[in-house]
């Protein structure tokens, strides 16, 4: 027989209260038997693009002894002899490649594109141990299921990143530092919870534990759907998009097929997204530029699929209509393929 006893912890800041800290296992005859949480020491990122960097260097700086970055082969040459540049500081990491076997972690950060997930999940797959945490950074409302589906669903918690954006030129990258992991399961009474927290309390990375983390996951994925893809179309940055009523009356528009869908699966307090999603928009740096204009500029790939192909395969599996995101994947796709003849040397995939 089990019996959980539980300790309050209330954290306002966080936005939590958070229960749980030992599970005490009765077993007759045999007295008491007390399960303490494992601390997480070793830690594994995979992606240095802008979001895996940021917290990268935070860990690094932290703990490089027990910090490892996952790269392929080819990445790794490329980081070894031009290595990625934050804030103007050189970063050098300990790279581990996927067919090392000498590091298990006790959590892994996936802060790859979405186009990269399939690859990582592959990579993971050797530091992967019984009580691993995973922590998908990803944009969108799919990633965890994805990963869950090969790694099971006990490894996942829900998160994403959310902060200003930062800008990335070559392997350069610059940010202010406003940054947050949003993260929790769908039991806000989980032990990986609990064992998340207290390490980003050690490390001091700026954290929130919401009452709802999927309600939360889709208020992210409203604001990504409604600002990366027009402007990524129009060239926009946030201050522009603005002052444009037009632009904005356009964004609401994106944001209401979100809303009816994300009603569709069952998301509570649906009714109040939009306003939630506008005021969040207005915090945003005037001559920034959402990550999708910054692919688009590049010639990269960019996460229409995860943006606009997400909300459309939601809304035919609804028989919710959703004719502005069919037109922005369209109009990014043409983009996309216009960028791959002009930059043969990385051909995109259309």
């Amino acid at each position: 027989m089990y019996i959980e006893i539980y300790n309050l912890f209330t954290n306002v800041k966080k936005n939590l209260n958070i229960k749980i800290l030992f599970r005490f296992t009765f077993r007759e005859g045999f007295g008491v038997k007390i399960k303490i949480m494992k601390e997480i020491k070793k830690v594994l990122v995979c992606g240095l693009g802008a979001i895996g960097t940021i917290y990268a260097d935070k860990i690094q700086r932290y703990d490089a002894e027990n910090f490892r970055v996952l790269v392929d082969e080819a990445r790794k040459d490329k980081y070894l002899k031009n290595p990625v540049t934050f804030n103007d500081v050189q970063l050098n990491f300990n790279y581990l490649l996927p067919e090392d076997n000498n590091f298990k972690a006790d959590l892994i950060i996936i802060a790859t594109k979405f186009t990269g997930l399939d690859e990582a999940i592959k990579n993971i797959k050797n530091f992967v141990q019984q009580d691993t945490v995973i922590l998908s950074l990803l944009n969108g409302v799919t990633s965890e299921d994805i990963i869950a589906a090969v790694y099971g669903k006990d490894k996942l918690l829900y998160s994403y990143f959310i902060g200003h954006s930062s800008v990335r030129s070559g392997n350069s990258i610059t940010h202010d530092d406003v940054n947050n992991i949003v993260f929790g399961a769908e039991n806000n009474l989980s032990e990986n919870v609990i064992r998340v927290k207290k390490y980003f309390d050690k490390i001091g990375i700026n954290y929130t534990i919401p009452e709802d983390i999927k309600r939360s996951m889709w208020l992210k994925f409203m604001l990504n759907v409604c600002a990366n893809q027009p402007t990524a179309i129009l060239k926009m940055t946030f201050g522009e998009m603005l002052r444009n009523k037009n632009f904005m009356d356009f964004s609401v528009k994106i944001m209401e097929e979100v809303r009816d869908i994300a009603k569709a699966e069952g998301i509570h307090n649906t009714d109040t997204m939009i306003e939630e999603t506008l005021e969040h928009l207005h915090t945003m740096i005037p001559w920034g530029k959402t990550s999708m204009l910054q692919d688009v500029e590049a010639g990269r790939r960019t996460e229409v699929d995860m943006f606009a192909g997400t909300v459309i395969d939601f809304g035919k599996k609804h028989g919710i209509p959703t004719p502005y995101n069919t037109i922005l994947k369209s109009m990014i796709k043409i983009i996309e393929e216009d960028n791959a003849f002009k930059n043969l040397d990385t051909p995109i995939k259309v």
